[in-house]
């Protein structure tokens, strides 16, 4: 679907600025990542909260896993005066402006639960606010714009990153930064967002009214209607709602059951025994939680979800895919889940070193990265890529291995100049180590060249009647890693310790490289059409 305003020989000025725009949205859709994740993480660490809570409340990130489910009402309606996608759009970036100024009122330490729903509120909002953006975009651009358009988009994703994620650990450095309290970095960054909400609502071109491919297809067949959609939705909902209540009464003595007399039999403290009884019981209430769902919208006749995925899954190996899909980043999510705690609190780093080397180099090394994936991946091809990548990725988990079994200052350190550009500082020259320096370069360049292949393969398997269910979908899929090994890997970090939790963060990249193996056939075979769109 394309504006139906737009025609073949409209103005330079209108293309620019219409990359421009998508430059702007990839900008707030990466805003609330870090704020849900290693920001926050870093936020618990000065609070004093232990690892293997910290590592609990990576589950915040939950929305982003199943954001498919409520992606096909995002498609079916449209809000008023704004127009198609606008409105939804508008709307999640003003309520998550609220619910960040909200967080940033609360104290992690001393109110948890308010701290941990809030937390949950803004990844369920920008969730929403990713699944808009990416349907916007789709529409807004003309064919010949969308791989320029999706380069721009993740730079701006990038940028958003290095704010959210990186300045604002300087911010909050008392010695050479400003000294802000993590608190004041959320309130300036609820603001940051409503002056995006500002523009969206009035710099944005309206898309053309009228309901997406997807949903006239289903329509036409007539086995959906909106308020099908919405019983279904609701009925998905209150599955979810009864698994929870299940799990929440009945996971714990389920727990005790399976695996309480291996604790009992062990020399393991009673304190962290209890926390590998939640962990089981977290992966129990998922096991009846997730099938559960499913009964309910094939029930309910959820017809608009239903189609998108059923239209996926007819494709040859499309389990298999899924399965990759959430093996392949693995080893890294392992890696990458406590990464700030491992560098503040075990590393004993400077926030200002942290925030310097790991959030704004680090996150320029990945754009590069990202960018040589790309030109590599012209030469290389698709499953060569994904092969290489991904063993980089892999050995890239060994460097923090060596970090924590070497300690600090192994190769010296580099003097950062002082600086102050008004928005953010440091006081005096500071040294940041070399070893940190060395392994998170190296982590960076590998991760991009790895994202860029892989989103590569997610497009790939994108039926295009359906994209912004099926790209909803997969990409939910391949946040699992990030947001389900957050509990495993806390408790994990704890019971075995750093040195061997990396190599066993490696070990975990194997499964998703054989599995690549397993299916460079039919990876191979997801070139051809990329080719001959290409060409076309």
């Amino acid at each position: 679907m394309q504006v139906s305003s737009f025609a073949t020989s409209e103005s330079w000025a209108a293309r620019v600025w219409r990359l421009a725009l998508v430059t702007v949205l990839g900008f707030a859709s990466g805003l609330p990542l870090a704020l849900t994740g290693q920001a926050l993480q870093a936020w618990m660490s000065v609070e004093g909260l232990d690892l293997a809570t910290i590592g609990f409340l990576s589950l915040v990130g939950l929305p982003y896993t199943f954001k498919f489910l409520w992606a096909p009402l995002i498609d079916r309606f449209d809000l008023p005066l704004l127009g198609r996608r606008r409105g939804w759009m508008v709307l999640s970036q003003l309520l998550l402006a609220a619910a960040l100024w909200s967080l940033a009122q609360v104290s992690p330490a001393q109110q948890i639960k308010l701290y941990a729903a809030l937390a949950v509120l803004v990844a369920f909002l920008s969730a929403s606010q990713d699944v808009v953006i990416d349907a916007y975009r789709t529409e807004l651009l003309h064919a010949r714009e969308r791989g320029l358009g999706a380069s721009l988009n993740v730079m701006g994703y990038r940028l958003a990153m290095i704010v959210s994620g990186g300045l604002a650990f300087i911010w909050t450095d008392a010695q050479q930064g400003g000294g802000w309290t993590w608190g004041q970095v959320y309130e300036w960054m609820a603001v940051l967002m409503l002056g995006l909400a500002v523009v969206s609502a009035v710099a944005t071109p309206r898309l053309a009214a009228g309901s997406s491919a997807d949903d006239t297809e289903v329509d036409a067949a007539g086995s959906s209607s909106p308020a099908r959609d919405l019983l279904g939705f609701g009925a998905v909902v209150l599955a979810v709602a009864l698994g929870v209540f299940m799990t929440d009464r009945l996971g714990g003595d389920a727990a005790r059951l399976l695996i309480g007399g291996v604790l009992e039999a062990s020399s393991m403290p009673a304190a962290l025994q209890a926390k590998w009884i939640n962990l089981v019981s977290l992966l129990l209430g998922l096991a009846l939680t997730i099938p559960l769902a499913a009964w309910a919208a094939r029930k309910a006749g959820f017809a608009t979800l239903l189609s998108g995925l059923s239209s996926y899954f007819v494709q040859p190996r499309a389990w298999a895919f899924l399965a990759l899909i959430v093996l392949y980043k693995l080893g890294d999510a392992f890696a990458g889940s406590l990464l700030t705690p491992f560098l503040l609190k075990s590393m004993a780093f400077t926030s200002a070193e942290v925030g310097v080397v790991n959030k704004v180099i680090g996150l320029w090394l990945t754009i590069g990265g990202a960018l040589l994936g790309g030109a590599l991946m012209m030469g290389l091809g698709l499953w060569r890529s994904l092969l290489a990548f991904g063993a980089l990725q892999m050995a890239s988990n060994l460097g923090f291995w060596w970090l924590a079994a070497t300690g600090k200052a192994s190769l010296g350190s580099v003097l950062l100049p002082a600086f102050d550009w008004g928005f953010v500082k440091l006081a005096t020259a500071t040294p940041v180590d070399g070893s940190l320096l060395m392994v998170i370069a190296f982590e960076n360049l590998s991760g991009g060249m790895g994202t860029a292949a892989f989103v590569a393969f997610l497009m790939s398997l994108c039926n295009q009647r359906y994209t912004a269910t099926q790209f909803a979908l997969l990409s939910a899929f391949a946040s699992v890693g990030r947001v389900w090994v957050g509990p495993m890997a806390g408790v994990l970090a704890e019971s075995i310790g750093w040195p061997v939790f990396f190599l066993v963060s490696t070990v975990a990249a194997l499964p998703g490289l054989w599995l690549l193996w397993w299916l460079r056939g039919e990876v191979r075979a997801l070139e051809a059409p990329v080719a001959a769109k290409s060409a076309a």
